[in-house]
Parts: C-alpha cells; sequence; structure tokens
C-alpha cells in the first residue's frame, strides 16, 4: 500500500528525485524510500534539481520548501513552466495553511510539514502516484477509445453503454420505432438524437413532445395541430407535432404519461401514417420516424389498464433500457473529465485537476439523478473551485458525506459469537466496507469514518489481501 509496494509492480523501480539543502536529510530520505523501492536521486537545490530534469525524467518530486539559490516554490513553478508532469510533493519545517495553499495552487501534489514519519511520507508519496496514474489512465483511455467511449454527446466505455452504441448504430438508418427507457436523468433524449443524427432522416427536423409537461386538455392539439376555430381560444390554424417533425424524427418522453383516449389516436397515426388537425374534415400525410421515452414500467401500466398493450407494441420494436448511473460507476471518472471539460469552456474558466479522492467519493455516491445530476454536481465544482484542482470541498454537502454509501455500509453487519477479538472485528469492517466500495479507498474510509492513510496503514496491519474485497459478495 505504500509507495515501496508500487516500485516492484513496474517493469523498473520509480525514480525519485530529492531536494533538500541538508545533507544529513537528503541521505535519510535516500536511505528510507530506496528500502522502500524507489530509485532515488538527490539534489541540494532547485537549481540544481531542474539541471538533473534535463538529464532524465523522473516519477517523483520531493522537494524541501526552504533551501538557498531557489526555494521550494520557485522550483515547483519553474517545473510547471517547463511542462513537467511528474507530481511534486513539498516538504517544510514552517508549515502553515497559506503556505499550504500557495504551494496547492502552484501545482503540488501534496504537503508535508516536518517532522514526519516515515509511513506518513510513503503514504503521501503514494497518493501522489496514484492521482498521477488515474490521470494517466484517463489520458491513456480517451486516446485509445475516443471514437468509442462518445457517441453524439453520450459518454460511456462500460459494457453496457458500449451494447447501447452498437444497439443505436444498428438501428438509426432504419425506420422502425423504437421505446427507450430509464430512470429520470439517465440520457434517454440524447440517445434518442444520436438515433436521429446517425439516420437517412438526419437532415430532417428532430423534435421532441414531453408528454407529462403539456396539460391534457392541451395535448391532443399539441400532436395533431387544430385548425382556426376548432375551440375557444383557436384563433389561427397551428401545425401539431407530427406536422413539424415532417420528413424527419419525433420523440415522444414520458409516453406513459399520455391519456388512454389520445393513445388510440397516436396508435391510428402511426398505422395510417397521417393525422388529423383539431376542427379539420381531412387527414394529411406524414412521413415521421417514431421514437418513445419512458421512465415509467409500461407493462405495469398495461396491467394497471392505463396504457393500451397494443400501442405498446408498435412502439417496442426496438427496446432500448439506458441503465442508472449507480449501475455504470466505471463511467463515473470519463463523466466527469467530459463535463470538467464543457464546463470550463462554458464559464471561461481554465480546465481543473480532478484528484483520485474526488472520483471516488462520486464513484460511492448512488446519483439518485443520474447523469443530468451528476454534470450538475460537476459544472458546481467547476464554478466554486477555489485553484487548478477540484477538492471535496467543492462537492454538493450530499455527495461529500456518502450517506447512501454509509448505510450501504453498515447494513448486513452482524456482532459475532462470544470470544470474538476487537482485532478481528476491525479487519471485517475493513473487508466489508472495501467490498462495498468496490476496492476504492476513499470510499472506503468514508464508509468507516476514518482518513484515507489510516485505512492504508490498517489494512498493512491487518494484512488485508486484495483478493478478499474483491472476490467477496458487495
Amino acid at each position: 500500500m505504500s509507495g515501496g509496494a508500487a516500485g516492484p509492480e513496474e517493469a523498473r523501480p520509480l525514480a525519485l528525485l530529492v531536494v533538500d539543502d541538508e545533507p544529513t536529510q537528503r541521505e535519510m530520505l535516500r536511505s528510507i524510500l530506496g528500502r522502500a523501492g524507489y530509485a532515488v536521486e538527490t539534489a541540494a537545490h532547485g537549481q540544481e534539481a531542474l539541471a538533473r530534469l534535463e538529464e532524465r525524467a523522473f516519477d517523483l518530486l520531493l522537494c524541501d520548501q526552504r533551501m538557498p539559490v531557489m526555494d521550494g516554490l520557485e522550483f515547483l513553478t519553474c517545473v510547471r513552466a517547463r511542462g513537467e508532469t511528474a507530481p511534486v510533493v513539498l516538504m517544510t519545517a514552517y508549515g502553515s495553511v497559506s503556505s499550504a495553499v500557495e504551494a496547492m495552487k502552484r501545482g503540488a501534489a501534496d504537503y508535508l510539514t516536518k517532522p514526519f514519519e516515515k509511513d506518513e511520507l510513503l503514504l503521501v508519496l503514494e497518493k501522489a502516484l496514484r492521482q498521477r496514474r488515474l490521470q494517466d489512465e484517463v489520458v491513456a483511455l480517451r486516446s485509445a477509445l475516443a471514437d468509442r467511449v462518445k457517441l453524439e454527446g453520450i459518454v460511456g466505455a462500460s459494457q453496457v453503454m458500449q451494447e447501447i452504441f452498437s444497439l443505436i448504430e444498428r438501428v438509426a438508418d432504419t425506420d422502425v420505432p423504437v421505446l427507450i427507457s430509464g430512470e429520470s436523468g439517465t440520457g434517454k433524449e440524447l440517445v434518442a438524437r444520436a438515433i436521429h443524427a446517425r439516420g437517412r432522416r438526419a437532415e430532417g427536423p428532430f423534435v421532441a413532445l414531453n408528454c407529462a409537461a403539456v396539460p391534457e386538455a392541451l395535448l391532443e392539439s399539441e400532436f395533431f395541430g387544430h385548425e382556426k376555430g376548432a375551440f375557444t381560444g383557436a384563433e389561427r390554424c397551428r401545425a401539431g407535432r407530427f406536422e413539424q417533425a415532417d420528413g424527419g424524427t419525433l420523440l415522444l418522453d414520458e409516453i406513459g404519461a399520455m391519456r388512454v383516449d389520445l393513445q388510440a389516436k397516436l396508435l391510428r397515426a402511426l398505422q395510417e401514417r397521417e393525422i388529423q388537425r383539431l376542427g379539420a374534415s381531412r387527414p394529411t400525410p406524414v412521413d415521421v420516424r417514431i421514437l418513445a421515452a419512458t421512465s415509467e414500467d409500461l407493462e405495469e401500466a398495461i396491467q394497471n389498464r392505463s396504457f393500451r398493450e397494443d400501442l405498446y407494441y408498435r412502439l417496442n420494436v426496438v427496446p432500448i433500457a439506458i441503465p442508472p448511473l449507480r449501475d455504470r460507476p466505471e463511467d463515473i471518472p470519463l463523466l466527469i473529465e467530459h463535463f470538467a471539460r464543457q464546463s470550463a469552456a462554458k464559464f471561461g474558466r481554465e480546465l481543473a485537476e480532478v484528484p483520485a479522492e474526488v472520483v471516488d467519493c462520486c464513484q460511492a455516491y448512488s446519483w439518485p439523478g443520474n447523469v443530468r445530476e451528476l454534470q450538475n454536481c460537476v459544472e458546481r465544482m467547476v464554478v466554486l473551485a477555489r485553484g487548478p484542482r477540484l477538492t471535496l470541498e467543492d462537492l454538493p454537502p450530499a455527495v461529500r458525506r456518502g450517506q447512501d454509501a454509509e448505510a450501504a455500509g453498515a447494513a448486513g453487519f452482524e456482532l459475532p459469537a462470544e470470544g470474538v477479538r476487537l482485532a478481528d472485528l476491525e479487519r471485517r469492517l475493513i473487508v466489508l466496507a472495501l467490498r462495498r466500495s468496490r476496492g476504492s479507498l476513499g470510499p472506503a474510509a468514508r464508509l468507516l469514518g476514518i482518513t484515507y492513510k489510516t485505512l492504508q496503514y490498517r489494512i498493512r496491519k491487518h494484512r488485508v489481501d486484495k483478493g478478499e474485497f474483491l472476490a467477496g459478495p458487495g
């Protein structure tokens, strides 16, 4: 779990540069970090360290803040100005909130105040490396899967989303009706727009009508239009959504909210490919592809006689079920990165770095509002960010607290029979929390009410093996 554990797993030992003006401190750090598995080099001040960076690349930089010639903050500024991406951890015996904030603003990965314990040092370095690996993974994934993780504004690398992308591609160039189902905020309209954009009707109009948002008395007029004088207040002729979508695609959102009598008229319009305006004496032919979306269980609505079975089968030729965000947490890092870029451009902000603990917290949350809620959350974070990296404090309180995850972590735990050792109980709680968080340490630490570093220490203390919590039930 420490930085030393990471070294042997790599193809080569991780290269670490220690920058400190005190020879004794340099040698002590060289010894500790060398035993932990790092390939350590040292420099006496910032300018010497910059010269070393000209000669070779390092995976991690550990730098004292107060030094002659060039101090740590100046060194950090120069490192970032040169485009170096290695994490920089600053050390100082003069720690203060203001200097820590300034270091983070200039791009420091973390901050250590002297004196510090060996375990604290190793854990901070591992955290910095883990954040760097996460960033590299996101960049690599985006580069390798650029065309596969995004489809017409829909983002997802999970298997279920890849299957949806494939289904969209297969049905797009046909006129078969598609029924898109999913909870509110999952992106049903985005899927409908993707089908339209990829099909032969892409040059035609895309018209969406939310059946739940239109008063029932006006719904028929919204669908089919009306002639002048058809009803009180109809002072002129008006084309309905079917005519507006002629030659293109009509999305009937929240189709389950439609009145049963109007469902019969919709079914006839689909079968005859013609509509009749209110007050008109003759029908009007229309050429429209129909897509429908619902957050309701239409099969249950059929049982309750609130939805026509024949209309259901007419619309449900190709079903596309979009999973809730909580069922595809592996897509959350990509979505956060996607929305962060969108929000930065929208609000004229610099693209902020997203630390691993923020991603972990987001993956542990259940997102009842799904992708729409996540998008709003990222926009909020980008707007409120105090520096070049987002923090847990920028998250909305409900997400930060992880209330849903805490409840899940407590569920199912039973006190063992008599004779139990406290250490055994602590170990079991750690394993349960790691199972609930799918192995993510940040969410597991929040479930247990301890810090990330404390959890790492206790995992080592109790010799908790990765296989124990990844193989067990979640």
